[in-house]
């Protein structure tokens, strides 16, 4: 019969990675992209049914008139990124996906800041 060693198994030279494992650049640039997608639709909705709600009751103050033009504006601005995330999506070029990504960001940046404006705006006329 054979002699037993009490050797332990060598030690693995790469150990198992901690995180998430890597991500494909395309896939994970698709990923934000879909995300971002539907957050600025929403948001789109949301800025456009403020304004609806600030028309239906109906004050004529110009703070109010103001933010009114600035979910306007955001809202325009969301659906601007929409254009820009949904051709980014479709297009078969990696730079020109890259590009209207940077551009959908910058969209969805100035819309959120418009909106937020917008909404101390709005608390500024209630007090």
């Amino acid at each position: 019969m054979p002699a037993q060693t009490d050797r332990a198994a060598p030690p693995n030279p790469r150990p198992e990675p901690v995180g998430p494992p890597e991500r494909n650049p395309r896939t994970w640039m698709r990923e934000e992209l879909l995300q971002l997608l539907s957050v600025a639709g929403t948001l789109a909705g949301l800025s456009i049914t403020a304004v609806a709600l600030l028309h239906s009751v109906g004050q004529k103050q110009t703070s109010s008139t103001i933010a009114d033009d600035v979910l306007v504006l955001s809202a325009l601005l969301f659906l601007l990124c929409t254009y820009a995330i949904f051709i980014a999506l479709r297009t078969r070029r990696p730079g020109w996906a890259r590009r209207l990504e940077q551009v959908a960001d910058v969209l969805f940046l100035l819309a959120m800041t418009g909106m937020v404006a917008s909404g101390f705006i709005m608390v500024y006329t209630l007090l």
